[in-house]
Formats: structure tokens, sequence, C-alpha cells
């Protein structure tokens, strides 16, 4: 059986890579959100996603950013719909003074409910989460190097309750949770302070 689930979710996993997308914001008008993206929060705050020039780029010359201040700062590909696949983006901690997060969401419903993973400079892991009602709850955690001010890259896999997140192309956690079963949006996340760039938003699956 174990063998069968494995088969499986490399199938879903194999056919969310033949449809994968990538989104590198070089076309998006600098200083507005992305086309189809939805710059909002979880909790309470002002969050600021905006299109910059970045030369550091993984692909120049643009980057999405996060520079506002909110309990979660959310953005949402709304053109999304994803049950099983996998999500990636690449993403560079700059600074915070309470946080220097970075985060992919997948299954979102809404702003308050969907799931997170994301990787901390400041506590060097990575944890993945399931937020319902806007109350986020950790289900795994794994200390790992996060270095501030570098590019890094974070991958989720999902098929069924079955989690996979990798780190710079290490897997740091397996995983299973029940709270959303079914297709919804991708996205980016960050927490409080955190000033984060995104590249290179990469998505597959079905």
């Amino acid at each position: 059986m174990k063998q069968l689930t494995i088969l499986t979710l490399m199938a879903v996993l194999v056919a969310g890579a033949a449809a994968a997308q990538t989104v590198n914001f070089d076309n998006s008008e600098l200083g507005k959100l992305p086309l189809n993206w939805t710059g909002t929060k979880t909790g309470k705050g002002e969050p600021k996603w905006t299109v910059v020039a970045d030369d550091s780029a993984p692909s120049k010359p643009n980057v999405l950013k996060q520079s506002g201040e909110a309990t979660y700062p959310v953005c949402i590909k709304e053109d999304t719909s994803v049950k099983d696949g996998f999500v990636e983006v690449r993403f560079k901690p700059v600074s915070g003074r309470q946080d220097q997060a970075g985060g992919v969401i997948w299954r979102c419903k809404d702003a308050d409910n969907y799931y997170v993973a994301r990787a901390n400079a400041l506590e060097d892991n990575v944890t993945i989460y399931h937020t319902i009602k806007g109350k986020r709850v950790s289900f795994k955690n794994v200390d790992t190097k996060v270095a501030s001010g570098q590019w890094h890259t974070l991958r989720v896999d999902f098929g069924g309750n079955k989690f996979t997140v990798a780190l710079d192309g290490e897997k740091v956690i397996e995983a299973t949770d029940d709270s959303f079963s079914e297709a919804g949006k991708l996205g980016v996340w960050t927490k409080a302070d955190s000033v984060t760039l995104f590249d290179d938003f990469s998505y597959g699956g079905k």
C-alpha cells in the first residue's frame, strides 16, 4: 500500500511538472502588483506588494517585493487552481527585526484559509502550517540554515494529504495533514516586518 501511494504521488507530480509554468515578473509594470495577483494579508497591518527592479534577481530585471508590515502579508495568484502538484519560488530575505521570512501557499481558499511553508532567516528553520480562519498552526518544523541577504529556492510538492518541502534542492520536511483537500490558489507569503524579494514563481499540477 505504501509503495502504491508513493507511485501515485509520483504520477501526480510528473503530470504537474508537464504543465509547469513560471512567472518571473519581468513583464510586469514597476511599482504595481503583477497582473492577476492580489496583495493582501492574514490578520492586521499594511502589507506592500510591488514589482521592483533588482540587480541581484535570479532572472533579471524584476522581482516581487514585500516591504510593508502585517501579521502575515500574502500575495495570491488569482488565476490558479491546483489540488495536487507543486509550487516553487526563489526568495531573498532582505531585512526585518521581528522576522525575515519567505514562503509559498497552496490550496488557498482566501487570505484566511490556506497551507503555507516558510523559511525564516532569523530563526534558521523551515516550517509547514495550515492557516484556518486566520489562525496559523504548525504541523512540522526543522532547523536548517537560511542565510539572510541570499537567494534561496523553496518548493512544496503536494498530493492528497502528503507534503514534501525542499529548501535549495534539499528535502527538509515530509508531512501529512487533512485540513484542505480541494483545489485552491497559489501564492507567496511573509511575516511581520519581513522585507522579502521573490522571483521565478513556478507551479504545476491539476
